[in-house]
């Protein structure tokens, strides 16, 4: 595929290590590992399973074309594949190949060997993401910037709190990514999940235990406590682990998208796209990946999720309709990782920007702490009275609250300046800011 229309995964790393080459790669690395492992536990030759291994080690000698198109006829492209490397290996050793297994734990174990490359180069790309946030947040600890509250001025907040937010989001979608990358499983269960083939052939150890663990060490992978043909818990987690990430990468790219809107000019990306009719445009183009990016996860998370209804002991349709969808979930995530890592460190904050935007309520911004401090002076119903007549007149007649403030009588002692100065009415947003610089 060319990626003409998935440019927010085009060129990621993460879309090579899922591509249709790195699949049959994948498919092949399972087959060898579980011939080494039937060689480990006493139930194939050494010089049978170095064989297929030898002969699974050479990816190019598989048409993966070929293999594509005859998956049809089986359903699954592991049927067309096994049947190419028993006629790649030679002799006897052919018959070592995929014995025992089923389908299913064939390719479960590829996807899981897959899933475990692109969350590598996914946790590769938070880390940086991370640590631009955390240069972002400390370097802007009481960069003083308007808070707001369904699109409208609220109160003074800092960006240092805001990218320290943005950081604390990135961290939770790492530990979780970390957590499902730790306990992604092999698959081996053979025909209907009861390893019936493996214990005929005298596979020792309770439950074939010795056999399973066997094949997951060599892929390094989590031996699971059970066939999970149709316990799909390790793809669901998986799913909601990704969807998170995009969720993550998309409230940063919203907050970005709305503070670099021109009129606003807070922020923006430190390289701009252009546009192809508007020569003066510098479109925040990593922003916009990302955001359509964390539109779509959460729909191909909800099919993986609906295919935790698998009947029986192997499912018709439940299972192969993951297939498609993780491979997308893994490359719109990855790529948004990529593109959030790139947007993270060339991030461009404008302190200017924000200190003329603080002044566009003319002061009403700081009301809550004008409110309280009144308080004290003139009683909470009387404060809530003169500072509601104050704001409206300011307003009718464009002044700043401080100048009205300033006329009242009552508040001859206050220092109004100070008062409604935003920078003294960001509360603990510095503080804030470093407890969550403190995570690790």
């Amino acid at each position: 595929m060319s990626g003409l229309f998935s440019p927010g995964s085009t060129d990621a790393p993460v879309t090579g290590a899922t591509s249709d080459h790195a699949f049959l790669e994948a498919l092949l690395a399972v087959e060898s590992a579980l011939a080494r492992a039937r060689a480990a536990v006493g139930m194939t030759p050494p010089d049978a399973a170095a064989a297929v291994t030898e002969v699974a080690s050479d990816v190019g000698r598989f048409d993966v074309q070929g293999i594509a198109s005859r998956a049809r006829e089986g359903g699954n492209p592991v049927i067309p594949l096994v049947a190419a490397l028993r006629s790649a290996v030679p002799g006897e050793a052919a018959d070592h190949v995929h014995r025992g297994a089923t389908s299913q734990d064939i390719l479960d174990s590829a996807l899981m060997l897959l899933s475990a490359r692109a969350l590598d180069l996914t946790l590769t790309d938070l880390a940086r993401t991370e640590r631009a946030l955390a240069r972002l947040a400390s370097a802007h600890r009481d960069t003083v910037m308007p808070g707001r509250t369904l699109t409208q001025h609220a109160v003074p907040t800092t960006f240092g709190l805001k990218a320290a937010g943005w950081r604390s989001l990135v961290l939770d979608a790492r530990d979780r990514l970390i957590d499902v990358r730790a306990s992604l499983p092999a698959q081996l269960g053979g025909a209907a999940g009861t390893l019936a083939s493996f214990r005929a052939e005298g596979a020792y150890g309770r439950g074939g235990e010795a056999l399973t663990s066997a094949f997951a060490s060599e892929l390094g992978l989590c031996a699971p406590a059970l066939p999970w043909h149709t316990l799909r818990t390790p793809v669901a987690d998986l799913a909601s682990a990704l969807a998170l990430t995009a969720g993550v990468h998309g409230k940063i790219a919203a907050d970005v998208l709305t503070l670099s809107r021109t009129e606003i000019a807070e922020l923006s990306e430190g390289e701009g796209g252009g546009s192809s009719a508007m020569p003066h445009k510098a479109n925040p183009v990593r922003s916009t990946l990302v955001a359509a990016a964390a539109r779509r996860a959460p729909g191909l998370a909800a099919t993986l999720h609906a295919s935790l209804v698998a009947e029986d002991e192997r499912p018709a349709g439940a299972w192969h309709a993951e297939w498609e969808p993780l491979r997308d979930l893994l490359r719109l995530t990855g790529g948004a990782a990529r593109d959030g890592a790139e947007l993270a460190e060339g991030l461009r904050v404008h302190p200017d920007a924000m200190r003329e935007n603080l002044a566009l309520t003319g002061g009403a911004i700081t009301s809550e702490r004008v409110a309280t401090e009144l308080a004290r002076v003139l009683g909470s119903a009387g404060a809530k009275e003169l500072l509601a007549d104050a704001a409206s007149r300011a307003r009718a007649e464009g002044r700043t609250l401080a100048s009205v403030l300033a006329e009242e009588p009552a508040l001859r002692d206050v220092d109004i300046t100070a008062l409604t100065d935003p920078t003294h009415c960001t509360g603990y947003a510095g503080e804030l800011t470093d407890r969550a610089l403190e995570r690790r």
